[in-house]
């Protein structure tokens, strides 16, 4: 007899698997959250790139719940199904890890590893899927199915409990935490997988503890066989073969009548989610689009809190948690009393509503967080600011181009870009400039889609010109970017937070360096001790570039800051509203949509439509994957161009709910129950017969 926790019905073993849950969603939505910037920050690839790989790999952990599914029910029994797709996921989290050092090998070791990884967990997460809540129902006799009921609620919580948590916590490692003087990635990967270790442990330790059913044959390969052969059936029957009702009707001949009906069910419910992967194409989103645009937003609450970017998508799992009792105990009995039927299909068309509603909000904010970005220059063309630091206004014309129009004042607190057309890959460009009345031309060579600041000062001798190349993208870990140029003959060190800066002599520029957002009103500075004690930079923005000058005043060196590429001005609090629009569509949608199916399908084919619903959510990454390649939009016009096609969707799969008429599993059982009560009878009756026939042959009569 199973063991029970004290004072209740529950079986003891539910407590591992519900931890074994628990740590193993923290896992795979820790490992998540951070995936996307990592791609960005740490591989260096361009966003496109980024959020494909990304739904590549959310949509190969929606595909392979089938292959689970096919172990654990036809060969080795969700048991070991589970403790052997475990350990791969515990691999890959760890070659996964090992990935993110950046001492291990080079840039091509780091993606080999990254994607091996990748496709090890993709492999166990989803291997396991179907098997973990189905194992867990498992635990319980059949004569107890309110703890059964609630057992499912405590296990739907433990996996928001782990998202939630993991969404929270894994941000703060990548970025509070630094690693080889980068984000520690490593850490932010580390820490999930030691966590998928605890969840194989503590499967493993209450072994002694489960019930476990042998395998009993995969439905879904019998679904498959049955299809199969209904179809060759189909095409080998002769043209003077007599005509069937239905096209499965050609598997009767191998095949029971009611296996044949309950498929036909499941093919109608099926043939109903073909629209659906587009409501999860906008959906997972949030882990990718999303987040990138996080990364060009105001991420401070105040002085003292800031938020990360790829910890927003907690909203989502904090949300689900506050929606589903506020839906069910609210909502939906207000919308009840004015006497509006909210059938399961209207309550899905609804989610995919509010989904398009959500991307219709991260368009408009979108739209305003782009205000800041400087668009680099297209081909056969190049950017080009100025800084005046001759003391006087200048001139400067550059030839063959209208731009700077007006002089250009001494030391201008913002230097705006201009665009020069260039008509070639590179050329060479005599500047002329103009310091009161005299002209001095300098020739600098420009190149094609590149940003530039030509500096020019005076001196003895003249003006002069120096032009260095310009980084104008922002930070994808949403910290600004500073260099100092330096106009002193001698030479400054400074300390801003955890960076260092040796900035040469005689008007010299360094690299752009990334530093933590917040106030810098001392910043170390070591030159000669009568000239430098501390230098004031102000706050330093999130997404903003800032090009400091260092001049020296009454013996002091201070530092005159230009910004030269904005700071992010939109809140982060825009995105809020997106996120309550997207999850209330996922309440809607994705509650309702696996209630439908459990009610819609037979009773052993209930694991078929839920490996079709698992199909959907693959199917939409794969939408994404393609767009984010292929579409090559402004993130503006792929946000409206998401929220145009799912509303297109919506009027489809309306349409065909219309026409959809609800099956009805428990009529299925009368109606085969019936059958095979007559076909009991008509037995009875040939044997009757038979006999009748036998013994008339020996001259009786049953009759008498």
């Amino acid at each position: 007899m199973a063991k029970k926790l004290c004072g209740t019905n529950y079986p003891l073993s539910i407590c591992f698997i519900v931890v074994n849950e628990f740590c193993e969603r923290f896992s795979y939505y820790g490992m998540k959250a951070v995936l996307t910037l990592y791609f960005l920050s740490y591989l260096k690839w361009d966003k496109d790139l980024s959020t494909a790989v990304y739904h590549a790999f959310s949509g190969l952990c929606y595909f392979t719940p089938i292959l689970g599914a096919l172990i654990a029910d036809s060969w080795l029994g969700k048991f070991k199904t589970i403790i052997y797709l475990s350990i791969v996921y515990v691999i890959g989290h760890v070659i996964k890890s090992v990935g993110a050092i950046p001492t291990v090998g080079n840039k091509d070791v780091h993606i080999a590893l990254s994607m091996l990884g990748l496709i090890l967990i993709a492999f166990g997460t989803g291997g396991i899927k179907p098997c973990v809540a189905a194992f867990g129902g498992d635990q319980f006799d059949e004569d107890s199915m309110k703890e059964r009921q609630k057992f499912f609620s405590i296990f739907y919580m433990s996996i928001n409990a782990g998202s939630l948590l993991s969404t929270v916590i894994t941000p703060v490692l990548r970025g509070d935490v630094k690693c080889f003087g980068e984000d520690c990635y490593a850490l932010a990967f580390g820490v999930p997988a030691a966590l998928m270790m605890v969840a194989l442990a503590v499967f493993i330790f209450g072994s002694s503890l489960y019930k476990k059913n042998p395998p009993q044959g995969n439905i879904l390969l019998q679904v498959c066989n049955c299809i199969g052969f209904a179809i060759k059936n189909r095409w080998n029957s002769s043209k003077s073969a007599p005509k069937r009702t239905h096209w499965l009707d050609w598997a009767e001949d191998k095949y029971s009548k009611r296996l044949i009906e309950e498929i036909r069910m499941v093919l109608r419910v099926l043939v109903l989610y073909i629209p659906l992967p587009m409501f999860w194409a906008l959906f997972d989103q949030q882990g990718s689009r999303w987040t990138l645009q996080a990364t060009r937003m105001n991420l401070a609450f105040g002085e003292s809190f800031t938020i990360k970017p790829d910890q927003m998508q907690m909203l989502n799992a904090l949300m689900i948690l506050l929606f589903v009792p506020i839906f069910d105990l609210i909502i939906y009995p207000l919308v009840s009393l004015c006497r509006i039927n909210i059938r399961p299909l209207r309550k899905m068309a609804t989610g995919m509503i509010f989904a398009a509603l959500a991307f219709g909000a991260a368009t408009l904010v979108e739209v305003n967080v782009v205000k800041t970005v400087v668009e680099p220059a297209p081909a056969g063309k190049c950017l080009l600011q100025v800084y005046n630091l001759a003391g006087r206004d200048i001139s400067v014309k550059v030839p063959d181009n209208d731009v700077f129009p007006d002089p250009i004042k001494d030391l201008q607190d913002l230097p705006n870009y201009e665009t020069l057309l260039l008509e070639a890959s590179s050329k060479v460009l005599g500047i002329a400039v103009t310091l009161s009345g005299k002209e001095s031309v300098c020739e600098q060579t420009f190149e094609e889609q590149k940003a530039y600041s030509l500096i020019i000062y005076n001196t003895n001798s003249g003006i002069k010109c120096k032009m260095v190349e310009d980084y104008i993208k922002k930070n994808e870990d949403g910290n600004p970017n500073i260099r100092f140029f330096n106009t002193r003959p001698e030479p400054v060190n400074l300390t801003v937070g955890r960076e260092q800066f040796y900035v040469p002599s005689d008007y010299s520029m360094t690299p752009n360096k990334s530093v933590d957002r917040g106030e810098y009103p001392s910043v170390n500075c070591s030159a000669r001790p009568e000239t430098c004690d501390s230098l004031n930079l102000g706050l330093l923005d999130f997404g903003a570039s800032y090009t400091f000058i260092l001049l020296q005043e009454s013996g002091t060196i201070v530092a005159k800051r230009m910004e030269d590429v904005e700071a992010n001005n939109v809140h982060i609090a825009w995105q809020i509203p997106q996120y309550v629009l997207l999850t209330a569509g996922e309440v809607m949608f994705s509650i309702t949509g696996l209630e439908f199916s459990y009610s819609q399908a037979p009773t052993n084919m209930k694991s078929v439509l839920q490996a079709g619903w698992l199909l959907t959510v693959a199917f939409g990454n794969v939408i994404v994957l393609i767009v984010a390649e292929g579409a090559g939009l402004e993130q503006w016009k792929e946000f409206l161009l998401f929220a145009g096609l799912l509303l297109g969707v919506c009027v489809i799969f309306s349409i065909m709910a219309y026409f959809y008429t609800n099956n009805d599993p428990e009529q299925l059982d009368k109606i085969f129950l019936e059958d095979s009560r007559w076909d009991e009878d008509e037995d009875d009756n040939m044997k009757k017969k038979n006999e009748e026939i036998q013994l008339n042959k020996a001259g009786k009569s049953t009759r008498l």
